[in-house]
């Protein structure tokens, strides 16, 4: 039987897959498309997503084909980074998310993940053993869970019947990369001047020529799943800019609108919903592609946990717990970026008050920390202020902490040298080591980072690791 079979291969079921495949579980990824998409629904990632790529040693192959941007704004307002922020990253990785996904592709494979494109995932049943799985040419599979992260329309939560709940899309863009006949020089200028009544029209170069634009549709299209032909798209773009800038030669063409949902619930027995199966938005502040990642950063291990039987009691439905109060209000803020971008008087007075609130260091930082995931704190209880809160890389002594958690274990990082994690050895790491930026005696990390204890108790210590890592071993 397999451990897990994920239906979606795209950037959060292959992250998924290779989080399973660390804890070295049996993971077949089954994909409906038989290649990638060229389509480019996100353009970057945020600070948080840098964290837990860094966390897995991955950081470095990002970087090396993207470029990073300082953080700033908020619906399109702009402002400076807020000074000394918590992460070790403060900057934006611009990248095309058809470049995560071949990343992040390329590592599920190399650490033995079964991808099988050209394979629709279009029935299920469960009871209390497994998941049976019926694809789209009659085959049928087995495994202990299925895990849905085939996007938006997901077939996986339309067959367990879990609501989605939300709001249908209002508006509609259009987007795609193209080549236009008209010179440099007089698309800036189109494209400034329009942008002084509608935010939602751009136009940007291509590093290997084109350029990719997006412009307001001429309404909301009743079959979403159908593409834009290229005459939709020059009719759109004349209506909003008074040109098609002699638009020829489409690479690929897309449309997206401002629908916004949440699954009533990310689980239903032995099957899970994570990414855009569980939640969709407008695309303001890119957030998207992040909150998809970071899903399958949190239901990793402790999917894996479960299967190898050593999980406390509710680690599992954590998973739930955590991660609906995060994409609800992600939806929230991208409501509201909605809005702050509309022209309309009232609207663009909102704006402007929001402009100068974010004039305050402090304000400015909230709303970075939001969109950038790095203020999220997980309800732990009372205690220390970074209970609940994911750690930063620190500098050790001998090195630095997340270049000690590529494994996707827990880790107790002791500064003392007297505590121990006998009988948790198998699913925690011990690190020794001091840090100057760190001012407590010890911190327990779960293996996607967040801290679960702080202190210098060794009985302390056992209940925290008995309440996270289950009974010891």
């Amino acid at each position: 039987m397999i451990d897990v079979i994920i239906s979606g291969g795209g950037p959060t079921g292959v992250m998924l897959a290779a989080e399973l495949r660390l804890q070295g579980l049996d993971v077949v990824v089954v994909e409906r498309d038989a290649e990638p998409s060229e389509i480019v629904r996100g353009l970057g990632l945020h600070t948080r997503s840098l964290e837990v790529l860094d966390q897995r040693g991955l950081l470095e192959r990002f970087l090396a084909v993207g470029t990073q941007y300082p953080i700033g704004g908020f619906a399109g307002i702009s402002k400076p980074t807020p000074a000394h922020l918590d992460t070790s990253f403060p900057h934006i990785l611009g990248l095309p998310q058809t470049v995560v996904e071949k990343l992040l592709t390329e590592h599920a494979l190399e650490v033995g993940t079964d991808l099988r494109r050209g394979c629709e995932l279009v029935g299920l049943s469960q009871d209390e053993d497994g998941v049976t799985v019926e694809l789209a040419d009659g085959t049928q599979l087995r495994s202990r869970y299925l895990v849905g992260c085939d996007g938006g329309r997901s077939t996986v939560r339309k067959l367990l019947g879990i609501g989605f709940p939300g709001e249908s899309a209002r508006h509609e863009w259009l987007l795609a990369e193209v080549e236009l006949a008209a010179d440099a020089d007089e698309i800036t200028a189109v494209m400034t001047e329009v942008r002084k009544t509608q935010l939602g029209f751009g136009a940007g170069p291509l590093p290997g020529g084109g350029y990719r634009l997006v412009t307001p549709a001429l309404d909301v299209a009743e079959d979403r799943t159908r593409p834009p032909t290229l005459d939709e798209l020059k009719a759109a773009t004349r209506a909003t800019a008074g040109t098609d800038f002699g638009m020829h030669s489409p690479r690929w063409l897309s449309r997206f609108g401002d629908a916004t949902r949440l699954a009533e619930h990310y689980r239903d027995g032995r099957v899970l919903l994570a990414g855009d199966a569980a939640h969709t938005h407008p695309p303001m502040g890119g957030q998207g592609l992040n909150l998809g990642i970071q899903d399958a950063f949190n239901l990793g291990w402790k999917l894996a946990a479960e299967i190898h039987g050593w999980a406390p009691q509710g680690l599992l439905d954590s998973y739930e717990v955590e991660r609906h109060p995060v994409a609800d209000s992600v939806l929230n803020n991208t409501r509201a970026q909605s809005e702050l971008m509309s022209l309309e008087p009232g609207a663009r007075a909102v704006r402007r008050l929001v402009s100068e609130l974010m004039d305050f260091e402090e304000v400015n930082r909230f709303l970075i920390e939001r969109v950038s995931a790095i203020g999220i704190r997980y309800d732990f209880g009372e205690g220390h202020y970074l209970l609940g809160r994911r750690l930063r890389d620190v500098g050790l002594k001998r090195g630095r902490l997340y270049a000690q958690m590529h494994a996707g274990r827990g880790l107790l990082l002791d500064q003392t040298g007297g505590l121990s994690v006998a009988g948790w050895g198998d699913r925690v790491d011990h690190v020794v080591d001091v840090s100057e930026e760190l001012d407590v005696p010890a911190v327990l990390l779960r293996p996607d980072g967040h801290v679960v204890w702080v202190g210098d108790d060794q009985q302390e210590l056992a209940d925290r690791l008995a309440q996270w890592f289950g009974a010891a071993g």
